[in-house]
């Protein structure tokens, strides 16, 4: 029915969500309003960006098109998506950790779209120890002070 292509292709998007979803976890579990859903989609369809760019325009007579065009513009987007989650309001500053988290999320579906799994994987470990285990190490580090990244 599909094709090895189609089906390694599907992987990759399953793995893109998968690995998105291990981060937003953290983030749902904070109750943030960018969670499990936000963290798979920018994974999903960054990581979709990119094989379009890959796949997409093979045999259309583009020579010498660059895939990464496509890959590079995914940071543009999501940087615009980051923009929109930070907020200040005097000297608190709040959804920085959300954005670079989200920003991650698509680095991690660019690596996954252009088959580098390993960095993949660990990127996402990475992810998961930066957001839970150094938010814990900055809770003792910063006890009784007010924490500016609560709410997104």
């Amino acid at each position: 029915m599909f094709n090895p292509e189609t089906i390694h292709i599907f992987y990759q998007l399953f793995l893109a969500f998968f690995l998105g979803a291990l981060l937003g976890f953290e983030r749902e579990w904070r109750r943030k309003a960018a969670g499990l859903r936000t963290y798979s989609l920018v994974a999903l369809g960054a990581c979709l960006f990119t094989i379009i760019s890959i796949y997409g325009f093979r045999g259309m007579g583009a020579q010498g098109l660059d895939p990464s065009r496509i890959a590079s513009q995914v940071v543009v987007g999501i940087g615009f998506i980051g923009a929109g989650v930070i907020f200040s309001k005097g000297d608190a500053v709040r959804g920085l950790t959300t954005a670079a988290g989200l920003w991650l999320s698509a680095a991690i579906g660019v690596a996954v779209g252009t088959e580098l799994y390993a960095p993949a994987y660990f990127a996402t470990g990475l992810g998961i120890f930066i957001l839970a285990i150094l938010r814990w190490s900055e809770t003792i580090l910063h006890k009784g002070k007010k924490d500016t990244d609560e709410g997104i």
